[in-house]
C-alpha cells in the first residue's frame, strides 16, 4: 500500500484555480492541495480506476455484490459501472454521420429506453456525458459523497488499533443497516412488487388475492396515485421512477429528486444511505452518526476531541490553517471558517492601516470604512489635510482619505 497516497494525483490541475495552482500536491494530513488549499475533489485527481476500486470496496460484503467484479491478479473488488453508449445517426447532406454519446454511468437496467429516459429527466448539467460538465460533476460528487476515508481505515491518518476496530464495526453496521442502491422502474412495476411482498407476508391468502387486487385497477387509471416522496408532485405512469429498497416499495422519487436530505445533491450513481425516513449521501449519513474533524476531514473515533467554532477537531488537528502549528491555548483568528494563528494572521490576512501602513493586530480596535482600515488611534485616524484627530468626530471619506471639513477636502483636492 502507498500509505496516504501522496503520489496519487500529483500535479493534477485544479478545476477551480486553473493556472493559479501549480498542480495537486497532497497535504501531509489534510485532504487538500498544499499549493492552492482547495480540496482533493476540486482537482482532476482520481482516475476512474481508483474511483471504481473505492466503490467496489464499499459494495464488498453487501447484497450489492452483483455490481462488483474481483480482479484476478489482486482480488480487489472493482465497481462494474454500467456505461451507456447511445448512437444517434445524424443525417448529413451526402452521407449519414454517426454521433455517439457516452454516459460514464447509467442505471443498470435491462431496458435501455428506460435508462435513456432516466438520464433525460436529470438536469442537463448533471448528466454524466463523457467530457461534459456533468461528468465532472459526477466525479466531484463521488469524491465528496463517498470519501475513501469514511470506509477504509488504511486511508486514514495514524489511527490507533482501537480506532481501526471501531471504524471497522461502524462500516460493517452501515453496510448492514443503511447502505443501498436505487433502482429505476416504472411506477406500476414497483406497485406489483409491493403487492407481491404484502402477499408473502399474508401467508396463505395465496396469489389470487394479489391478482384480484391488481385487476381492480383499470388500465387507463391516471398517474395521480403516484407521488414523489420528496417533492410530493405526481409522477407519470410511463416515466421512470427511482425506488430505494430500504425505504420500502411504497416510496418513489423522480430521478432528479433522488438527492441527499442534507446537501440536496443528486445521490451519485444512486448510492444512498437510509435513516429515519431520509435519504443521505455517504458523507452526510456518517456526519449524522459521528463527529468529523474539520482539520483532516476524517470521522473521529477517539473519545478525546475538541470542539471549537461550532466544529469538531482531533486534538492534534486543531492547527493553524496556514502554518499547521497546534493552536491549543494560543490566540487564533478565524479566516473563512479556518483558524489561523496570530503571527500568520498578521502576516497573511491582517487589514493594513491607511494611516501608518502597518498591519492592524486582530485584538486592537480599528476603524473600517468601505474597504479601508485605520488603527483607532490619535496617530492614525486623522484628517488627511490638517491632521486633526477624527476619533468620535464626523468625517468625510474620499477613497482612502478622510477629512474633517469641506474646507480641508477642497484644499486637498484642488
Amino acid at each position: 500500500q502507498m500509505g496516504l497516497g501522496h503520489e496519487q494525483g500529483f500535479g493534477a490541475p485544479c478545476l477551480k484555480c486553473k493556472d493559479k495552482c501549480e498542480g495537486f500536491e497532497l497535504h501531509f494530513w489534510r485532504k487538500i492541495c498544499r499549493n492552492c488549499k482547495c480540496g482533493q475533489e476540486e482537482h482532476d485527481v482520481l482516475t476512474s480506476n481508483e474511483e471504481d476500486r473505492k466503490v467496489g470496496k464499499l459494495f464488498e460484503d453487501t447484497k450489492y455484490t452483483t455490481l462488483i467484479a474481483k480482479l484476478k491478479n489482486d482480488g480487489i473488488p472493482m465497481y462494474k459501472r454500467n456505461v451507456m453508449i447511445l448512437t444517434n445517426p445524424v443525417p448529413a447532406k451526402k452521407n449519414i454521420s454517426i454521433n455517439t454519446v457516452t454516459y460514464e454511468w447509467a442505471p443498470p437496467v435491462q431496458n435501455q429506453t428506460l435508462a435513456r429516459q432516466y438520464m433525460q429527466m436529470l438536469p442537463k448539467e448533471k448528466q454524466p456525458v463523457a467530457g461534459s460538465e456533468g461528468a465532472q460533476y459526477r466525479k466531484k460528487q463521488l469524491a465528496k459523497q463517498l470519501p475513501a476515508h469514511d470506509q477504509d481505515p488504511s486511508k486514514c491518518h495514524e489511527l490507533s488499533p482501537n480506532e481501526v476496530k471501531q471504524m471497522e464495526q461502524f462500516v460493517k453496521k452501515y453496510k448492514n443497516e443503511a447502505l443501498g442502491v436505487g433502482d429505476v422502474k416504472l411506477p406500476g412495476e414497483v406497485e406489483t412488487r409491493a403487492a407481491e411482498k404484502n402477499n408473502v407476508n399474508n401467508g396463505d391468502r395465496g396469489t389470487s388475492a394479489a391478482v384480484g387486487a391488481m385487476e381492480d385497477k383499470s388500465p387507463d387509471r391516471k398517474a395521480s396515485q403516484y407521488s414523489c416522496y420528496r417533492c410530493k408532485l405526481n409522477m407519470k405512469e410511463g416515466d421512470p421512477a427511482v425506488y430505494a429498497e430500504r425505504a420500502g416499495y411504497d416510496k418513489l422519487w423522480h430521478p432528479a429528486c433522488f438527492v441527499c436530505c442534507t446537501c440536496s445533491e443528486l445521490l451519485v450513481d444512486m448510492i444512498y444511505f437510509w435513516k429515519n425516513g431520509n435519504l443521505y449521501c455517504g458523507r452526510h449519513y456518517c456526519d449524522s452518526e459521528k463527529p468529523r474533524c474539520a482539520g483532516c476531514d476524517e470521522l473521529i473515533f477517539s473519545n478525546e476531541y475538541t470542539q471549537a467554532e461550532g466544529q469538531n477537531w482531533h486534538l492534534k488537528h486543531f492547527c493553524c490553517f496556514d502554518c499547521d502549528c497546534v493552536l491549543a491555548g494560543e490566540i487564533y483568528v478565524m479566516v473563512n471558517d479556518k483558524p489561523v494563528c496570530k503571527p500568520c494572521y498578521v502576516k497573511n490576512h491582517a487589514a493594513i492601516c491607511q494611516g501608518c501602513h502597518n498591519a492592524i493586530d486582530p485584538e486592537v480596535q480599528r476603524v473600517t470604512y468601505n474597504n479601508f482600515n485605520w488603527h483607532a488611534t490619535q496617530e492614525c485616524f486623522l484628517c488627511s489635510c490638517c491632521s486633526k484627530c477624527l476619533i468620535g468626530q464626523k468625517f468625510m471619506p474620499v477613497e482612502g482619505m478622510v477629512f474633517c471639513s469641506v474646507e480641508c477636502k477642497k484644499k486637498m483636492m484642488s
